[in-house]
């Protein structure tokens, strides 16, 4: 599958290739393009021959093709689902439910289109002001792995509304879902070199786009660290980004806590996408009141999982994206049984056997009485892992959340509003559930505070971060 440049498919000026492969099989489904700095300067290029053109249109006119393409994506949705899953390892029916939330996004935001508004000021004798809100122009995205189809839609959406053209770099591992989406966007009417995506490594296309003069805007989602080497690459050009960058999730189950709801919340927000999302649960404190029947129920829960290819029926979990994060895993794990830093309760080994073994499959682990300097509750881990640890009250529970560098979100189980509003104000996360863990409606702003992103994805708020300010001063 080529890259699509300026609306044309393109193998680039190398013609060197790279891999992609099922995860569930460690078969190679396709191949695309590795991705140059020439590709980037062209793509740059297309998309600026089509900002003025975009950007002059009615934004009511831009959302109209973003609902063509919704639409679209809506008719094609189960082929999507399954070469999301393939390239990806997600269970089909959650491949499904991501390939439905690109086109929620993308209504989501056509709607708002007609509410992209300035100011007017009137300042009395002196005259009168208008405060314009303009797009950027070019505007570059990174996205990882995990979530491949929706983080696209949380970027493209409001950029394109917005005024603005883009080049968006897809991860290396899972590319083909967005390109396809990238041409079905084509198909509705965007005219060519609005959205263009370049294939290829981080270290060449991502940096390359970051660096590019011809770049006025940046919106990256993945790790810390490579977040951090943006925004000192962005830095150089005074280029603006978001950041949307990793997570260490507390999830505090309180003592009046519905039990059979909040153990399936914990599966649900740990297990998913086999624990490979940012806001998965990534530590869970329990009240020591109802702890050993809480661990109970949700070892019981967690043994049921059936664990295999996501395109197979029935399947829980997927596998994890591939042998370097496994091999993470498998070392984190083996640190914590070598040091004694825990107990684990079920899992914490590879799985093997027939419809594993030429996969990179992970069974899921429960950990208790984890040590405080164990990697599981000082680091992200990216992986079906979790700790769980009994607290004695409120404030331990607390402390134990914010005794982490990063921000991103949280969540408390109780029927005791008070309880609610004391975690919302005490935990420093960018997102507080109550009673539920990852839900992400378009609709509400999403980010992190400490080490966990600058800016907001979703919401009018991303919107408005996709356009500048101007102001006009009237004299009479």
């Amino acid at each position: 599958m080529k890259m699509r440049i300026g609306g044309a498919e393109v193998a680039g000026a190398d013609e060197r290739w790279m891999p992609v492969v099922n995860p569930a099989t460690g078969e190679e489904i396709d191949r695309v393009p590795e991705g140059t700095l020439y590709e980037v300067d062209d793509a740059v290029k297309a998309a600026g021959d089509a900002f003025s053109s975009w950007a002059g249109r009615a934004p009511r006119e831009r959302g109209l093709l973003l609902f063509r393409g919704a639409a679209l994506v809506r008719e094609r949705h189960e082929n999507l689902a399954r070469l999301l899953t393939m390239e990806q390892g997600k269970p089909l029916k959650d491949a499904v439910d991501e390939v439905r939330g690109f086109a929620n996004v993308l209504e989501y935001y056509a709607a708002l289109s007609g509410s992209l508004a300035g100011e007017y000021i009137h300042l009395g004798k002196a005259g009168d002001a208008v405060v314009a809100r303009e797009p950027f122009g070019v505007c570059g995205a990174i996205v990882p792995w995990n979530m491949p189809a929706l983080l696209m839609a949380w970027k493209v959406a409001p950029a394109l509304v917005a005024g603005n053209t883009m080049v968006f770099k897809p991860a290396s591992t899972t590319p083909l879902t967005s390109i396809r989406l990238a041409h079905i966007l084509d198909e509705a009417g965007l005219p060519p070199g609005v959205l263009n995506v370049v294939t290829g490594r981080g270290e060449v296309v991502g940096e390359a786009l970051v660096r590019h003069p011809g770049v006025q805007k940046i919106s990256f989602t993945g790790d810390a660290e490579t977040g951090l080497q943006i925004q000192e690459l962005a830095s150089g050009s005074l280029k603006p980004v978001t950041l949307e960058l990793g997570g260490s999730d507390p999830m505090i189950v309180w003592k009046d806590a519905d039990i059979e709801k909040a153990v399936a919340g914990a599966v649900r927000g740990r297990f998913y996408n086999a624990g490979q999302t940012c806001t998965a649960v990534k530590r869970l404190f329990v009240h020591q009141s109802i702890g050993e029947e809480f661990v109970r129920r949700l070892m019981e829960a967690v043994r049921t999982l059936k664990v295999g290819n996501g395109l197979s029926p029935g399947v829980d979990m997927g596998p994890l994206s591939g042998a370097p994060q496994r091999e993470r895993i498998g070392t984190l794990m083996e640190t914590l049984k070598n040091r004694g830093q825990g107990k684990v309760l079920t899992g914490g080994m590879p799985l093997k056997g027939p419809g594993y073994d030429a996969g990179y499959f992970y069974a899921p682990t429960l950990v208790t009485d984890v040590h405080p300097e164990s990697a599981l509750l000082t680091k992200e881990v990216f992986g079906p892992v979790l700790p769980v640890i009994c607290i004695p009250d409120l404030d331990t529970a607390i402390m134990h959340a914010n005794n982490t560098r990063f921000g991103l979100g949280a969540s408390v189980w109780t029927h005791d509003l008070s309880v609610a509003r004391e975690v919302f104000s005490r935990v420093r996360a960018g997102v507080v559930w109550v009673n539920r863990h990852l839900t992400l409606p378009p609709d509400i702003p999403f980010g992190g505070v400490k080490t966990s992103g600058i800016g907001s994805e979703n919401g009018t708020q991303a919107l408005s971060s996709y356009t500048r300010l101007r102001s006009l001063y009237i004299g009479w």
